[in-house]
């Protein structure tokens, strides 16, 4: 039987993305720890894909500075596809009421496109967090890839929920990944993938308190040759 006081289920239950932080600085022993854990996620052949680049104190303020004015430009073509294209409307839809309940924490009203783009304009400065992080991919990579470099980043993730840390996941560096990679002065061969924001979360900040929704097991399951009710 499952067991609801199970730690997992807690992180997974608990886990969300933090946009708000305290200024504590996270101890590089407990950055190891996270790192760690990353590469304790499955991996096809153990190739181990990805690169984190970790960034805090001077640096991150210098990278913070520089992202800022990169984003005033206009988006980069994209290194790699991150939405369908086109998307289909039941996901526009997530999307729409994703969007809808952060702007709504935020007080953000439909019509504040200058308050929308200030928000998303956070995503550049990692939403002040103390430590910002730059995930790459090495070009050559298979498109598979990216499953086992999403399962690091999900162990990255829940980890630091187990330390009472927050972090969020920044897709928004890839609308600048060309420019981010001469920023950083990185190998040819890597690509950015996304940030991460990582820090003790502001529990006090209304953008850290609401909740997006999650599908229903009906709308993304089939089950095959099980018999019996719930429970048997």
């Amino acid at each position: 039987m499952r067991n609801p006081r199970n730690p997992l289920s807690e992180l997974l239950t608990h886990r969300h993305s933090c946009r708000a932080f305290l200024d504590d600085p996270v101890p590089l022993s407990d950055i190891r720890h996270l790192l760690q854990a990353a590469r304790r996620a499955p991996s096809g052949a153990n190739l181990q894909p990805g690169m984190f680049h970790v960034y805090t104190g001077e640096p991150l303020a210098e990278m913070k500075a520089q992202l800022t004015l990169i984003a005033q430009q206009p988006p980069e073509e994209e290194l790699y596809s991150y939405f369908p294209q086109p998307m289909p409307e039941f996901l526009k839809q997530r999307q729409r009421d994703a969007g809808y309940a952060l702007y709504q924490a935020l007080d953000i009203q439909k019509r504040d496109t200058e308050g929308r783009r200030r928000q998303f304009a956070a995503n550049y400065r990692f939403f002040d967090a103390p430590v910002g992080i730059v995930v790459t991919l090495h070009r050559q990579m298979g498109a598979g890839c990216f499953m086992d470099l999403g399962m690091a980043l999900m162990s990255f993730f829940l980890a630091a929920q187990e330390l009472g840390y927050g972090t969020c996941g920044i897709g928004a560096l890839a609308n600048y990944g060309r420019a981010i990679h001469r920023l950083m002065a990185l190998p040819d061969e890597e690509t950015v993938v996304c940030g991460i924001a990582l820090g003790r979360p502001d529990i006090t900040a209304a953008v850290n308190n609401f909740r997006t929704s999650r599908a229903p097991a009906e709308e993304y399951c089939t089950l095959h040759g099980f018999t019996g009710g719930e429970g048997e």
